[in-house]
């Protein structure tokens, strides 16, 4: 397939079914007020996504707006560093706004406009999908209000600055953790009461169908890019490709075209945070003791709560890594045992972060700094000549003062 058509593809996947369900995982669990709003959403996606022309505004709009494709660099010293397999990033840190969020922003955006829904309204942790959507609200001409927790407003001081001066409000959430969770709540609540007139960008494959199918479908330009670069690179596909997951875009986005490879080991880096045992950590595959089933913001998956199923607050360095709970195919890839996932801690990803900026000259988000940990760890039991690709989903502009107040205590 060439480049030029690599901008969504659904094809590959008979997953979610009709219900919305991977599996066992995925569904609709929300009031019955935001049940037509779901319905008139899947049905304006389905008609999208079969129209030319919206293929054709979202593949100008990715080619001369968000510089897709994005590039894959070889990692040569920091291979050599450490011995093992040849390490890749597919550089989702050189998109436009510093991320791969702008690729699901600017789908849903586009969506949006198509409905007639003038009001845009979305959350964010690490701010990266705030600053995506606003982007795409201000080429698009959409009003624009993010949600986002108050402990992450601190944190994220640039990206916040960047909301506001992209023309979108940011609204503080003050409830529970003050992080991503609470403000996807608030978000909620808000499409709840302006549901006629709002679209509810949600920014991870994760939510209610048909949220993880399309933001999964958005966001699999990722991984159609990198399999066709990474063959033209190296000759072969990629033995493992490597992803930080929160809610799970970027590595979905990943992981899509490689599904049906079973060359290819797919893995998935959780925040460890200060470790298991601390219990401060956003590990919902790696804790069962606290990790099971259950719903969350509108789905069905693998959710950290407490005996009595109320919701347990997390820990990461990354705030975007912070939630409670993960995409419905992660939980269904992990069940088939197509894919794999693990974890970084809190100094683990700081290592990699320095690790990565000193080696080669790229500074990478928190949230990718957790894929490059796992990278550090495996690329040195695998062959020289094994290829090891990594998904660097963001830059680490943002998270610059995070960094240095830690490092300046240490």
């Amino acid at each position: 397939m060439p480049m030029a058509d690599l901008y969504i593809r659904t094809d590959i996947s008979e997953l979610p079914d009709a219900r919305g369900y991977f599996g066992e995982f995925g569904g609709r669990f929300v009031p019955e007020t935001i049940m037509p709003a779901l319905d008139e959403l899947e049905g304006a996606y389905a008609e999208a996504i079969a129209d030319p022309e919206f293929h054709h505004e979202l593949r100008h709009l990715q080619r001369t707006y968000t510089g897709r494709p994005t590039p894959i660099t070889h990692a040569q010293r920091l291979s050599e560093a450490l011995g093992g397999a040849q390490v890749y990033l597919k550089r989702e840190d050189l998109a436009h706004t510093g991320a791969h969020k702008i690729n699901n922003a600017l789908g849903q955006g586009l969506l949006a406009k198509r409905m007639g829904k003038p009001r845009i309204i979305a959350e964010t942790g690490a701010g990266q999908h705030g600053v995506g959507t606003a982007t795409a609200m201000a080429l698009l001409g959409l009003e624009c209000h993010v949600y986002m927790g108050s402990v992450d407003i601190r944190r994220q001081q640039p990206n916040v600055f960047r909301m506001k001066l992209l023309g979108a409000e940011v609204i503080p959430v003050e409830s529970g953790s003050r992080t991503l969770k609470d403000a996807i709540n608030e978000a909620m609540r808000d499409w709840v009461t302006n549901v006629e007139t709002t679209f509810y960008l949600l920014g991870s494959a994760l939510g209610p169908h048909p949220y993880p199918m399309m933001v999964r479908d958005f966001q699999s330009v990722i991984g159609l890019e990198a399999r066709e670069q990474i063959q033209d690179m190296t000759g072969q596909l990629p033995d493992v490709c490597v992803a930080c997951v929160g809610g799970g875009s970027n590595a979905i986005g990943l992981f899509h075209a490689f599904r049906d490879d079973s060359s290819t080991e797919l893995i998935g880096v959780e925040a460890g945070g200060r470790g298991i045992e601390s219990k401060e950590h956003a590990a919902r595959f790696a804790d069962l003791d606290i990790s099971r089933p259950g719903i969350l913001h509108g789905t069905r998956s693998f959710v950290m709560q407490d005996e009595d199923g109320q919701i347990m607050e997390t820990h990461s360095v990354s705030a975007g890594l912070d939630y409670p709970s993960v995409g419905p195919e992660h939980a269904h890839l992990r069940q088939l045992e197509r894919a794999y996932y693990t974890l970084a801690t809190d100094d683990e990803a700081l290592e990699a972060f320095q690790a990565l900026s000193k080696l080669e000259g790229i500074i990478p988000a928190l949230e990718s700094a957790h894929a490059v940990a796992e990278a550090i760890k495996r690329a040195p039991t695998m062959p020289r000549d094994s290829v090891l690709l990594v998904n660097l989903s963001g830059r680490g502009d943002k998270d610059l003062d995070t960094v240095i107040g830690i490092l300046d205590d240490l």
